[in-house]
């Protein structure tokens, strides 16, 4: 999630444990600890500058539920040890203001289709539960409420209802959203089904910055379909449409590290494209046909064959502007030709 959503829960999530009188101090502490794992971007940065890997090693080590309880009590053990201060003379509750404000990062991100490490170092595919968009207002707004009272209140009994009430109806979002997605499956499997596409892989996403309007892909022999569903608008059989993926340069090239890597990171969720002789792969999660924001370069036509290419990714040209309206705009209206308006509302902004 953004970082002002994991600033303010791990604000509210810490000062709803400690004693009253730590609460603004346990504000501050929480928020640092919240974001704080979201900086492994600058040591990735300094160790590589392929892009494939930046991509795939944020939210590895530092958002790994086998690593961050050890750096909580880590932590936890410093501040009792050597302070004198909040820590040490309450040190049961800070120790699970510690623990939660680190935890709780990873996984809210695991509610998020990019994929977040949870159980580093060990390598099954990226947890993606994929029910909130990176930026959901309607999370993110209880706990800000909870965290601003909490900061004028203090240790007044206010400020300790008003976090729990942010956290109870952040928490409840959550739950919509999946009741949302497996009513969104729900109707995508049917359609998939009489599509004799019954087994294939998918995945369903929110639209930006909501969980009403949501996007539906499934992988085919020969590329993939792409679907929207609006639960205030859309009534009857879901609808599709179908893209082609150059599969065999796909196949061709499957063994490059590269290539391996990215199928790993985004479970196979992948399009491929020959642009100009090389080969580009968009990660389908993120973005909507055409336009995704991340396609990368990673091989060259060779004669017959093929020839790895040091990793580049292509630019992100996206208007938010734009994808906001037209997503706002389709919450609302159900196309006379999904298929088609769409793309052409939405033509990948």
């Amino acid at each position: 999630m953004d970082s002002l959503t994991q600033i303010v829960l791990g604000a509210s999530v810490a000062a709803a444990v400690v004693p009253a009188t730590h609460r603004r101090a346990a504000l501050l502490a929480g928020a640092a600890l919240g974001t704080l794992p979201d900086l492994d971007g600058i040591p990735v940065a300094l160790l590589t500058d392929d892009p494939v890997l930046r991509m795939t090693l944020h939210r590895g080590l530092t958002h790994s539920l086998l690593v961050l309880p050890l750096v909580a009590a880590a932590i936890w053990w410093l501040f009792r040890r050597f302070g004198k201060g909040r820590v040490a003379a309450s040190p049961t509750r800070w120790f699970w203001a510690i623990q939660l404000a680190l935890v709780t990062h990873p996984l809210l991100d695991a509610f998020t289709v990019y994929g977040t490490q949870l159980l580093w170092p060990f390598t099954p595919p990226p947890a993606m539960w994929s029910s909130l968009f990176i930026i959901d207002p309607l999370y993110t707004v209880w706990l800000l409420i909870g965290v601003l009272v909490a900061t004028f209140a203090g240790p007044r009994r206010v400020a300790k209802q008003a976090l729990t009430a942010g956290l109870v109806l952040s928490t409840f979002y959550i739950g919509w959203s999946l009741t949302a997605k497996a009513l969104v499956e729900r109707e995508a499997d049917r359609a998939l089904v009489a599509m004799g596409l019954g087994d294939a892989p998918r995945f369903s996403v929110p639209m930006p910055a909501n969980t009403v309007l949501w996007r539906v892909v499934a992988m085919t022999d020969e590329g993939y379909v792409e679907g929207f569903r609006s639960l205030a608008v859309d009534r009857g059989p879901m609808q599709f449409d179908a893209y082609p993926s150059d599969v065999a340069a796909l196949r061709a090239n499957a063994g490059l590290p590269a290539v391996q890597r990215l199928l790993w990171f985004n479970h196979g969720f992948m399009g491929a494209e020959v642009v100009d002789g090389t080969l580009q792969l968009s990660d389908l999660r993120m973005g909507n046909e055409p336009d995704y924001f991340f396609r990368f370069s990673v091989a060259r036509r060779d004669g017959d064959g093929w020839t790895a290419i040091p990793p580049t990714q292509a630019p992100m040209a996206r208007d938010l502007a734009a994808t906001w309206n037209a997503t706002w705009a389709r919450i609302w209206q159900t196309p006379a030709s999904p298929g088609l308006e769409h793309h052409e509302a939405m033509g990948g902004h």
